[in-house]
């Protein structure tokens, strides 16, 4: 879902705040049954329970590809009213063209009122529901797996079979983030389509890549992997005979009607009593300082890095013009191999020093200063906003603008009768990139010949070349040799501090269970669970995405003149509000953080604060989930 958020933006015409929405479904699907699985999960059979899970989580991810095959072709240059198919530049808007038409063009008027919906644009709700029922069907899959291996396994290989399934769950985020490289490449329409007339490249704004491909791939492995948990036993150590007895027993049992009234009023006595202590448990965890503390500093810590998760492929592609299969591959080679040696490295250096809380949390703080020193550093590597006439220059290319909207337009092209919202972008031999080679002032093309090249654009030739060669070729003007070296400095400092953080962050599922008593560590971790998902996994995308609308420079336009998704962002203004978001959420947790060392010292002055066996298991559990979820922590074992 996160390598292929910003391919369902376009191709489903949506804001990056409506797609962080769709993101967050996810959670809000986990959400509604999590009390369920928290509840009922232990008592009833878990493998069956799994397995359901991951018939859901692979029905829902079928049903996100759905929309794809009911939607028709995507028409990448809606405000051209241009065919993908038709490989003619002769329906390119130029100048002369465009002189042309004026006469016959259809009142805008006339076209608003006579609009129909198109059929599509609604059908990103499919892609929502079907995003909730993974978030359903995953919810049992790992809790209970981990449980039932931890019950089950012989004693002493607990460890390595769950260090197995970590170790898998990290191939696996590797393996789909190459699947999602090779998929970004892919047409959207492959397949359907001859790609021969395909004008577009994977490194323009428009492009879609095949983003239900992933969908469809995950959604039958899913499903086929949830076959073999239906013929798991309920207790694989007890032999079928003695299953069988018990089952016995248990029938005559059950048909003895005073056993049936006894265990009746016994069962409400025992709802009352949990009832009653559920809210006395929450109100003792509630009006503990150290863990209200903690679940604020690790919600803002954990709400930076889900930012980073969901909007990084965004933001790259605009800052340094990268395409998305460019950097899903090398965060699927660089950054997700240094958080899992990072997770690795963090739980080796609890165990082999044996941190006490105190050194827990320094560690903790660490993680969080390198964080927030990086995205400091970030600011440093933001390039310059391309040079855009009609959004960052004057039409003619002399002089910048104060702003992007209502750009009058110049001499050289105010002749044209340019549609001023048509995005058919052009690279003119001066550097600067125009919207279309009519508001370039262009008067001619070579025809169909790759590549495709405009001739005697009046906007460029204002420029003074001395070889009068005044030329523009279709596309964006790629970024400048200083803005591509900044590109490689941030993905060195991005697997950097993926690694030191990861390191930090495995002390996080220490902390929460031993800063409550030992009879509320189920209830603390289930509670900062829902926080994390609620107001992290739900509303960061939501926020993050709304900030990031905001630097929009140029929206595409559906058949109806409303408006779709973004075209081209003020790369300067993205990257400081995208970093000083992050800056303002990291530096209150750094505060957080030496508050609670201070009121931990306060309180354990003396005692013997170390890790324990039994903590080191629940820390490489929450590491297996953490992996799992790759964003923040869901409900563990222990909670269970």
């Amino acid at each position: 879902m996160k390598i292929s958020s910003t391919q369902i933006e376009r191709r489903f015409e949506i804001s990056s705040s409506l797609a962080g929405l769709i993101d967050g479904s996810f959670e809000i699907g986990n959400l509604f049954v999590i009390v369920f699985v928290s509840y009922f999960g232990s008592k009833l059979h878990r493998p069956k329970l799994i397995g359901i899970g991951c018939f859901l989580m692979g029905t829902g991810s079928i049903l996100m590809a759905l929309p794809h095959f009911f939607m028709g072709y995507y028409r990448y240059s809606k405000e051209t009213n241009i065919d993908p198919s038709e490989n003619s530049t002769s329906n390119l808007p130029n100048c002369l063209i465009n002189q042309m038409l004026s006469l016959n063009r259809t009142p805008p008027e006339i076209i608003e009122r006579g609009c129909v919906k198109e059929s599509g644009s609604h059908m990103w709700i499919y892609v929502f529901m079907g995003n909730m029922l993974r978030g359903i069907g995953e919810t049992p899959v790992v809790p209970l797996g981990i449980s039932y291996i931890d019950d089950f396994a012989k004693e002493g290989h607990s460890s390595l079979y769950l260090g197995t399934v970590n170790a898998m769950g990290m191939t696996g985020l590797v393996f789909a983030f190459m699947l999602g490289s090779l998929f970004a490449k892919m047409y959207v329409d492959i397949g359907y389509v001859d790609l021969s007339t395909i004008r577009i490249t994977p490194k323009d704004s428009r492009w879609v890549g095949a983003w239900w491909l992933g969908f469809l791939v995950s959604g039958i492995v899913s499903i086929i992997s949830s076959i073999p948990f239906f013929f798991l036993p309920l207790n694989p150590n007890k032999p079928q005979k003695e299953r069988k007895v018990s089952l016995f027993l248990h029938v005559l049992k059950t048909n003895d009607k005073r056993n049936q009234i006894a265990n009746l009023t016994n069962r409400r006595k025992y709802i009352t009593k949990n009832v009653t202590g559920f809210f006395q448990s929450l109100k003792s965890i509630l009006t503990n300082p150290l863990y209200v503390i903690f679940v604020i500093f690790t919600l803002l810590h954990m709400s930076s890095y889900i930012a980073s998760l969901t909007y990084i492929i965004k933001m790259v592609e605009q800052q340094y013009g990268w395409s998305a299969s460019k950097t899903n591959f090398l965060l699927g080679v660089l950054a997700l191999p240094a958080v899992a040696i990072g997770m690795f490295s963090g739980g080796y250096i609890i165990k082999k020093f044996k941190l006490s809380l105190v050194g827990l949390a320094k560690l903790a703080f660490c993680s969080a200063t390198v964080h927030l020193l990086s995205q400091v550093l970030y600011f440093f590597l933001i390039c310059e906003s391309k040079s855009v006439a009609g959004l960052t220059l004057t039409y003619d290319g002399n002089s910048p603008v104060r702003s992007h909207v209502d750009v009058p337009l110049s001499y050289c092209n105010s002749e044209c009768n340019c549609d001023e919202s048509q995005w058919e972008p052009v690279c003119g031999n001066n550097g600067i990139t125009y919207l279309s080679p009519c508001l370039a002032g262009c008067k001619s093309s070579s025809g169909n010949k790759e590549p495709i090249v405009f001739y005697n654009c009046s906007c460029v030739e204002v420029i003074g070349l001395q070889n009068k060669n005044y030329s523009a070729h279709l596309g964006e003007c790629p970024r400048d040799d200083v803005c591509t070296r900044k590109s490689y400095v941030y993905f060195v400092i991005q697997v950097l501090d993926a690694f030191l953080c990861a390191v930090g962050l495995t002390s996080y599922s220490v902390l929460v269970i031993r800063i409550v008593q030992p009879e509320l560590k189920a209830l603390a971790i289930g509670f900062h669970s829902m926080i994390m998902r609620s107001l992290g996994g739900i509303l960061v995308p939501i926020y993050f995405g709304a900030l990031i609308d905001t630097t929009c420079m140029k929206w595409s336009t559906n058949s109806c003149g409303a408006r779709g998704a973004c075209r081209i962002y003020n790369s300067t203004y993205l990257g400081r509000a995208f970093f000083g978001l992050k800056v303002a959420l990291l530096f209150p947790v750094l505060v957080l953080l030496t508050v609670f060392i201070f009121v931990v010292k306060k309180k354990f002055h003396g005692k013997d604060t170390k890790v324990s066996e039994n903590e080191r298991q629940v820390m490489d559990e929450a590491n297996l989930e953490f992996l799992n979820d790759s964003e923040h922590f869901v409900p563990s074992a222990e909670e269970q």
